[in-house]
């Protein structure tokens, strides 16, 4: 019998459960969780030289080493600690065994916690209850010594322990070879968003070599995008992605220098994509995808329309031509700007600028971190040019604001 299109609940509930585990866009959502370590590293290669430079004499059966990592938040620092020692364990397979823990103080806040985090690792089965720090360090050169392994221990956001147990345990593991047959039992790197070294006592500062202290700075805008086209190549589907579209994210992503912040952009872009998918839809991720404003940040660059409404009306009208474009593209070029600025003036009806003076409202714009540019070599290698993008609002969104603004001057 007809039904006028009616359906059961339940048959509703499947179609809208049909979008779970659908993957038109994504293919592999591990990629894109922030405890997930990629086979390679990527734009941290002149910081991975400098760690690995500070344990020279590893490959030696009494050789060890010391690194002390400080830097700002989302700029890689556990994410190289980590990759070292994988990569470390198997590059001296043949030569050493080496073994490694990493230990997040924030969640082991002291010292003797730390130490039993270590040998629950090394031996699951040791007990941690009832031992003083002494008995429990003696417990680790025996682990140790018994199967002749090299130990790295990484001590993650280490400002947390020092601030609650200060910094004997470091001058402990330091020394723990001392009185025993042998060295290079133990290596330490130490990971902080702080410069650690400036709160410990000048005994442990002399063992751990303050020549050893490796500052890491944000990423580039380069390193964001390397970091987005990699999770876009292991996670998302072939095709479904360009690298315009990962250079945006990476603009986007650019003033935090943060690398958990690209990738967030990134997935919230996918979820977007996902979810606007039918069977009239475009596979592949879109300018639109890019603006979505994440749940948890504070209202963006991208919501504060009136940003331009200070603009004179000639700056509008390239401002215009610009968002046109935008709109459809991720990026166009100084060229191209002129162009759409000579047709959005015939059809406003006014006399275009000079060359000098659409420079100087790029400029302006850019200053105010309405868009963005960048150099690069044409094709070919003949000469450069520049690119501008907008990665901080959504340029159908100024475009129409624009368009409302200009109906009151002409």
């Amino acid at each position: 019998m007809f039904n006028n299109g009616w359906r059961k609940p339940s048959d509703v509930m499947a179609n809208y459960l049909d979008r779970i585990g659908a993957g038109w866009i994504l293919a592999n959502p591990e990629v894109f969780d922030f405890d997930y370590i990629p086979q390679e590293m990527v734009g941290r290669e002149d910081v991975q030289k400098e760690l690995a430079s500070k344990f020279a004499t590893l490959h030696a059966p009494e050789g060890a080493g010391r690194a002390v990592i400080t830097g700002p938040v989302g700029s890689g620092k556990t994410a190289l600690a980590r990759t070292f020692c994988r990569d470390i364990q198997r590059h001296l397979s043949n030569k050493r065994k080496i073994r490694s823990v990493h230990v997040n103080c924030r969640n082991a806040s002291t010292s003797m916690r730390v130490v039993q985090r270590i040998l629950h690792e090394l031996a699951p089965g040791h007990p941690d209850r009832g031992l003083s720090m002494g008995e429990l360090l003696m417990s680790l050169r025996r682990i140790l010594r018994k199967e002749t392994s090299h130990l790295i221990v990484v001590l993650d956001e280490v400002d947390h322990m020092l601030r609650r147990s200060g910094d004997d345990l470091l001058y402990q593991l330091l020394r723990i070879d001392e009185d025993q047959n042998g060295k290079g039992t133990l290596s330490l790197i130490l990971v902080s968003q702080e410069q650690v070294l400036d709160v410990l006592e000048t005994a442990v500062i002399s063992r751990m070599g303050s020549t050893n202290h490796i500052r890491v700075k944000p990423y580039t805008v380069e390193g964001l995008e390397a970091i987005a086209n990699q999770r876009a190549t292991q996670g998302l589907v072939h095709g479904t992605w360009t690298t315009e579209i990962l250079r945006l994210i990476a603009e986007k992503a650019a003033p935090t220098g943060d690398a958990r912040r690209v990738i967030e952009l990134l997935n919230a872009a996918v979820e977007r994509c996902e979810f606007r998918q039918d069977e009239h839809s475009e596979r592949r991720l879109a300018v639109e995808d890019i603006h979505v404003p994440l749940n948890n940040e504070p209202a963006s660059q991208g919501s504060n329309l009136e940003h331009i409404d200070d603009l004179n009306s000639n700056a509008m009208l390239v401002l215009l031509a610009l968002c046109r474009r935008l709109t459809k593209e991720e990026s166009m070029t100084t060229g191209d700007v002129e162009q759409l600025y000579a047709v959005v003036c015939e059809e406003y009806e006014q006399k275009m600028k000079s060359h000098t003076t659409v420079w100087k409202y790029l400029k302006n714009f850019e200053e105010r971190q309405i868009i963005t540019s960048r150099v690069a070599t044409i094709t070919g290698g003949r000469g450069r040019t520049t690119h501008l993008s907008m990665p901080h609002y959504l340029p159908k969104d100024l475009a129409s604001r624009l368009e409302m603004l200009l109906r009151k001057k002409f």
